[in-house]
């Protein structure tokens, strides 16, 4: 009883790590519901906080693992969630060597990411892409949309490009700021990635992220301004495509130039 008791009742959320904790349960499960389950034994979940959305993955056939940097939600973890046993890392997910505990396994990442570091979280997960097949979580709802973003838009850039070459991306559903404490200046919205099927590249992986994060970092300028830090050949620059702007070439676009410029000698 005395246990009992003592047992931490809340963790208050912290605005340095971005903590909003999500209230509504209905959500939670759906989150949760959106991993397919296919192709891996284990998951992920990054920030779990109180583990509103921990409890409906604990009732999935699969390990589920979380990563949680703030100790106080550790410690909630570690009284409330006994299942969790030998499964809570407390360690910064952006910096943690994530193979100390899957050792090169295949692994699913979810979670209700807090919105300061999302997109380092996209980006760290695409190193992790070999063993990553599924991908699934709340962001910024601009953040989220985003990602899934087709060419075209203001909103297509680095992160969609970047994301797409290796995975579908699906953005599933908004989420209002009243489901959270506290609540949030913004909308979230709930993504899913796949890994695509094949997804190597018929190019080099580290000149197709060059390309492409050059190409955006001047996104109003046409690929031929934008891309003149690679000393281009003035053959190569007469091609049609570099009279585009980076906003107007789709992924296999971005693959296809990334093939050109290694052709040109880069």
């Amino acid at each position: 009883m005395l246990a009992k008791y003592n047992k931490m009742e809340k963790v208050t959320a912290k605005k340095h790590l971005g903590q909003h904790f999500l209230k509504d349960e209905s959500i939670a499960k759906d989150i949760a519901d959106t991993l397919n389950l296919e192709g891996y034994d284990d998951v992920l979940e990054i920030g779990p906080g109180m583990g509103v959305l921990t409890k409906y993955l604990l009732d999935k056939p699969v390990n589920t693992y979380v990563i949680e940097i703030d100790t106080e939600s550790v410690t909630y973890l570690d009284q409330n969630y006994p299942k969790l046993k030998d499964k809570i890392i407390s360690k910064d997910f952006l910096k943690y060597n994530i193979n100390e505990i899957f050792e090169g396994k295949q692994f699913a990442i979810i979670g209700n990411f807090p919105y300061n570091i999302s997109t380092q979280i996209v980006f760290r997960t695409l190193e992790y892409r070999h063993q990553i097949p599924e991908f699934a979580g709340m962001f910024q709802k601009e953040v989220a949309q985003r990602i899934c973003e087709k060419k075209g838009t203001k909103a297509y850039g680095i992160l969609s490009v970047l994301v797409q070459a290796f995975y579908d991306a699906e953005y599933l559903f908004t989420v209002d700021e009243n489901v959270f404490i506290p609540p949030p200046k913004v909308k979230s919205g709930v993504l899913r990635l796949r890994r695509k099927q094949d997804y190597s590249l018929p190019c080099g992986e580290k000149l197709f992220f060059t390309v492409v994060k050059t190409a955006f970092q001047q996104r109003r300028k046409t690929l031929r301004n934008s891309l003149k830090t690679l000393n281009l050949s003035d053959a190569l620059r007469e091609d049609e495509v570099f009279n585009l702007r980076p906003e107007q070439l789709n992924v296999e676009q971005f693959i296809e130039l990334t093939q050109k410029i290694e052709a040109d000698g880069i």
